[in-house]
């Protein structure tokens, strides 16, 4: 099992008059996620009805891959900003594939 592909959601809710900064923060997450290890894809999508909410769609190659992101330098930055911008903590859930 632990080396099973895994799809992540992770939602995310800007402060009123912080999209802009949150929507930055986030394309500053792409690029250097994309190219790691295991990232199979890691997609950032805005709610059409609601600007200031925001998710990452991601598979991952396996948990471990995903455990190794989450200590990047990178990541760790947004997570130590995060508080300064976002309405409510990030919610993250991890799925396996049934179909």
């Amino acid at each position: 099992m632990a080396n099973e592909a895994i799809t992540v959601l992770a939602r995310l809710k800007a402060k009123k008059g912080m999209e802009e900064q949150v929507k930055e923060e986030c394309m500053l997450l792409v690029e250097p996620t994309r190219r790691e290890a295991g990232c199979i894809s890691y997609d950032f999508h805005q709610d059409a009805e609601d600007k200031c909410s925001f998710m990452f769609y991601e598979n991952w190659r396996s948990r471990e891959d995903l455990d190794r992101h989450i200590n990047k330098v990178h990541l760790q930055r947004f997570i130590a900003l995060a508080e300064g911008f976002l309405a409510e903590p990030l919610a993250v859930t991890i799925w396996t594939k049934l179909s």
